[in-house]
């Protein structure tokens, strides 16, 4: 018997494999370029959970930093970065780093549907008519009564 040749992922260290495994790519967010997050650092998780009552912008810049890197929020701010944008990139930041690869539309409609509280608008007038147009089936019976003629009987 031959002895086998490890192959280059059993003579490799982690760091190594990983490098090829989590390769970094980057987006421009305001001017700024970020790496797109590929996995959420474990700080972040215990970060969140000390932080979850507090409304310091320090306490936000942090947060950011960890997962976007330092400075973010402060280069976004100064870009005139608007909430709703905000919201929309740690909807789409969030997703990433815990492994969804999620694009900035959807990021945008998670945001969307949050804010609508979890529900689809309520349809209009118009498309509540045209649902019960649509169904094609009969109308309701009316009673005979108001519709039919008085039965006649016959003589005999």
């Amino acid at each position: 018997m031959t002895a086998r040749k490890p192959a280059a992922s059993e003579t490799e260290s982690f760091d190594e494999f990983w490098a090829s495994v989590a390769r970094p790519t980057t987006t421009i967010i305001r001017g700024v370029t970020v790496a797109v997050p590929r996995d959420m650092p474990m700080l972040v998780e215990q970060r969140l959970e000390e932080l979850q009552d507090s409304s310091s912008l320090d306490d936000v810049a942090e947060l950011v930093g960890l997962i976007f890197g330092e400075n973010c929020l402060e280069k976004w701010r100064d870009a005139e970065m608007g909430l709703l944008e905000f919201q929309v990139i740690l909807a789409w930041g969030m997703a990433n780093a815990r492994g969804q690869k999620v694009t900035f539309q959807e990021a945008y409609d998670i945001v969307q549907e949050q804010a609508a509280g979890g529900k689809a608008p309520a349809p209009n007038r118009a498309a509540r008519r045209s649902r019960s147009a649509a169904t094609g089936g009969p109308s309701k019976a009316t009673s005979s009564g108001s519709t039919g003629s008085a039965r006649k009987t016959s003589r005999r």
